[in-house]
């Protein structure tokens, strides 16, 4: 059995699409381009078909990630092709690896969000910024399934801050851009959180809502405050295992 794991976006007005809105579309996808999946067992035999912290409803995502189980082996660049073809626009596969490697979940560890809020002038946000990293703790409320929780937003914060305009949007118009860098704890911490911990320490309140979409999501190297790219891992062991069968191949050949 085939392993393949997969990286898929949420752009445009897709990104108000549900996890369960992107599997039904990503199910009917791997039916149009015949992949050859693994089925579970049971009386309601579903694809075999590993979802890894899938973003909110209403943010986009450059870095959502996926791995599907198959019964005969194909190339993942092909099959990526294939599958894109067959997504909505917006709704992208962008990346495929066979996997060779266990714990892609695991390598999941932050986030890199960025906010766009139009209407907050860029200075005022530079000002919230500042408190909110000179905060100790920072607690912020959430509804919950059990009623409204309290929790301190600013552990899982590891790196916050404001960026310059971008050249795609008017610069008579307030706009600030933040960057963020958010663990993934419990319990998780979101960019709403963080704009709420914003309001509480320095009162910034963007007069529509933030525009938000996550950059990457990998594993957090805490020496360089980075997030590193969790399918690397499966493309060097690829390299690893090609190399391993041109030597042998070569050391088979006759002198």
């Amino acid at each position: 059995m085939q392993r393949i794991r997969l990286r898929y976006t949420k752009r445009g007005r897709l990104r108000f699409t549900s996890h369960r809105d992107f599997q039904r579309a990503f199910e009917r996808a791997l039916r149009r381009a015949e992949v050859p999946m693994a089925y579970s067992a049971g009386f309601t035999p579903h694809p075999k078909v590993s979802y890894a912290n899938a973003a909110p409803t209403g943010t986009g995502s450059e870095a959502e990630y996926l791995e599907i189980a198959l019964t005969a082996e194909r190339d993942p660049d092909k099959l990526r092709e294939l599958l894109d073809e067959s997504m909505p626009v917006g709704l992208d596969i962008i990346d495929a690896v066979e996997a060779r490697t266990s714990g892609l979940a695991d390598r999941l560890t932050a986030s890199v969000w960025e906010l766009r809020l139009d209407g907050v002038a860029p200075e005022d946000a530079d000002r919230a910024v500042a408190a909110f990293n000179a905060a100790e703790s920072v607690e912020v409320q959430r509804m919950a399934k059990n009623g409204m929780r309290t929790f301190d937003a600013r552990p899982a914060v590891a790196h916050l801050e404001t960026i310059g305009p971008q050249a795609d949007r008017p610069t008579d118009q307030a706009c600030a851009i933040l960057r963020l860098v958010v663990r993934h704890v419990t319990p998780a911490v979101r960019p709403d959180d963080v704009l709420s911990g914003l309001r509480a320490v320095a009162d910034l309140a963007p007069p529509v809502a933030a525009a938000v979409t996550r950059l990457a999501q990998g594993l957090f190297d805490e020496e360089t405050g980075t997030v590193t790219d969790p399918l690397a891992p499966d493309r060097e062991a690829a390299v690893t295992a090609n190399i391993t069968v041109a030597e042998a191949a070569a050391a088979k050949a006759p002198a």
